[in-house]
């Protein structure tokens, strides 16, 4: 009954199906490939997982092939349909190594520190297909995270992509400063699934289902470390050509990206336009300017940026409308209600609703 549920949900209309960024064909399908390869590995034909996506298998091998978020988020759905194991974004992530980021992977090697080579890997992360945007915060003088936050609200996939996101970055930090390297602590805002006990074998920390935000934290101390293949010029000619990929791809522009990560970590805030400008050491007025020629404004991003934060929160079904609305800056709930409904034409409790069928299968089986 809950997989028939769930199938239902799948075919219920995406609330972003209309938006230019979610049709855009920008990324590079690193991620089906993978679970391509699993599916061949094990016998599965993946034919049928291309149907109505204007795309074949054959296509995939094409290495300047950008596939849009449509069309990646829909192989990722009918691959976890038909492979069924459970961790499986834990499985494919912890395989990964630094050559499987390809030119990112030779930036982050030859970068001169750990802490260095995060900052390229968080820059340039979309250069590998990635399906959530990825930030850099501090939590405190001792310890700093990598936080993810999905696009478009998405939270049917959520758990995979953390557990692929995570689990390659823990891989790929430990063959670049050992295995010593541990985390302090895990956090992820999806319920615990059946084999929680295989993220703490994996990660060897506390980890915390239900939290507020999806990121993993290290000791600040590892910052510094030094990698031993730093190689300056290497660095440099790397990490110039992932900014030039990333740049050839953008349909909003290097200002817009700087906008939306800085909202999202401060959205309880209810940062204004001046105090953005202030912290990308622009004026107001030259912030409006820049954005203006991308094509944007700054409320309008603003409003976006919180609808799929509420999105993510209603979908995720652990916090009431009002904490939510705490969470995206409104001190009163009636105020959240009704910014919702005119960001996204329906109410708090109406998404929540359609969101929990989605809920059944939020976790492979």
């Amino acid at each position: 009954m809950a997989q028939a549920a769930s199938r239902t949900a799948r075919h219920l209309p995406h609330p972003y199906e209309h938006d230019p960024r979610y049709l855009a064909a920008d990324i590079s399908p690193n991620i089906p490939v993978h679970l391509i390869e699993r599916a061949r590995a094990r016998g599965i034909c993946c034919d049928s997982w291309f149907s109505g996506l204007s795309l074949s298998h054959a296509q995939l091998n094409d290495p300047t092939l950008r596939v849009s978020y449509r069309q990646a988020r829909t192989l990722v759905l009918r691959a976890l349909d038909a492979l069924r194991e459970p961790a499986l974004g834990l499985a494919i992530g912890r395989n990964e190594t630094i050559g499987s980021f390809g030119l990112l992977g030779l930036a982050m090697m030859t970068s001169r520190t750990f802490g260095d080579a995060m900052r390229v890997g968080i820059e340039n992360h979309r250069v590998c297909g990635s399906l959530l945007d990825v930030d850099f915060a501090v939590i405190d003088e001792h310890s700093v995270a990598v936080q993810t936050w999905p696009r478009f609200g998405e939270v049917e996939l959520l758990p995979f992509l953390c557990e692929e996101l995570f689990s390659s970055s823990l891989a790929i930090a430990r063959e670049l400063i050992g295995q010593s390297l541990t985390p302090i602590r895990m956090e992820l805002t999806y319920p615990a699934p059946p084999y929680a006990e295989q993220y703490s074998a994996l990660f060897q920390c506390e980890v915390r289902f239900g939290a507020p935000y999806n990121r993993i934290l290290v000791d600040a101390s590892w910052l510094a470390h030094p990698l031993p293949s730093y190689n300056p010029l290497t660095s440099r000619q790397a990490s110039a050509l992932c900014t030039q990929q990333l740049s050839a791809r953008s349909h909003d522009g290097e200002i817009v990206g700087s906008v939306e990560r800085l909202l999202r970590s401060r959205l309880r805030e209810h940062p204004r336009l001046i105090e953005v400008a202030r912290t990308l050491h622009l004026s107001e007025r030259s912030l409006r300017r820049k954005l203006a020629e991308s094509g944007r404004v700054f409320r309008e991003i603003h409003d976006r940026v919180r609808a799929e934060r509420a999105f993510e929160l209603l979908r995720a079904q652990q916090l009431s409308v009002a904490d939510i609305g705490s969470e995206l800056g409104f001190s009163d709930p009636r105020e959240f209600r009704r910014a919702f409904k005119r960001w996204t034409g329906i109410s708090p409790q109406s998404a929540r609703r359609e969101a929990r069928p989605v809920r059944d299968h939020v976790l492979p089986r």
